[in-house]
């Protein structure tokens, strides 16, 4: 962990972006399957119920804040982090990355046809960066082996895991020690956004982590995902005054 916080018991690196980009580089120079996480108020309050998800992200090799309630929670702590690290904006400085080198990249998750859009945007974005293979995110744990072949045969460099919570970690995990990519990257619904088919937040909202108010105003039915975030911060409140 590179000078951390234990929030709710997972430990988050406390590094900007600019460090955690600097470490995905790092990464990039190695032989391992280096797990990335991104965990927000909503994964580390399903990690605080399930125990074998928790240890997951505790065995991440970069985990970074990526919602305000993670940054909140962290000053309860008295180690705050230095800032939010967007799992999106993060995935798009490996992607500048992956480009000025020429890695390449497979895409797995959404729905059918997503992770192909996405590809399609990332090749018009990114005059280097190999699209090394696509799959859409539903099938069967027996097809997963299947599915680790063929990254494998793509002699991808970065696997982007858009399973979702705690599916792609979970994922990620299971299969790292016979993954020969040099990143696993858990990005959650972001091949939907590169795809077109989620609009993210204006900048605005971004920068001041009101993200999930715009998400809410979008969408109302989120309203019950949007409740998480208090409930969390009490949560991390009541842990912190306990150690």
């Amino acid at each position: 962990m590179n000078g951390g916080v234990e929030v709710v018991g997972i430990k988050i690196d406390n590094v900007n972006m600019d460090e955690a980009a600097a470490l995905m580089e790092e990464f990039l120079e190695t032989d391992r399957c280096s797990m990335v996480f991104t965990p927000n108020s909503e994964i580390l309050l399903t990690a605080v119920r399930d125990r074998e998800f928790e240890s997951i992200l505790n065995s991440g090799h970069l985990v970074v804040p990526d919602g305000i309630g993670v940054v909140i929670a962290s000053r309860f702590y008295g180690t705050p982090v230095k800032e939010r690290v967007a799992g999106f904006d993060l995935m798009m400085r490996l992607m500048d990355m992956a480009d000025s080198r020429g890695n390449s990249v497979y895409l797995l998750g959404g729905r059918e046809g997503v992770a192909e859009e996405a590809a399609i945007k990332l090749t018009e974005s990114y005059g280097n960066l190999r699209i090394a293979g696509t799959r859409n995110g539903y099938f069967e744990e027996d097809s997963e082996n299947n599915i680790v072949n063929e990254i494998n045969n793509s002699k991808a460099d970065i696997l982007l895991a858009a399973l979702g919570a705690p599916k792609q970690e979970k994922f990620i995990y299971k299969h790292s020690d016979k993954l020969k990519v040099k990143i696993a990257m858990g990005v959650g619904g972001s091949l939907d956004v590169l795809a077109g088919k989620v609009k993210r937040a204006p900048e605005f909202y971004q920068k001041a982590g009101l993200e999930w108010f715009y998400r809410l105003v979008k969408e109302p039915r989120r309203i019950i995902r949007v409740l998480r975030i208090p409930k969390f911060i009490a949560l991390a409140f009541y842990d912190a005054k306990l150690k």
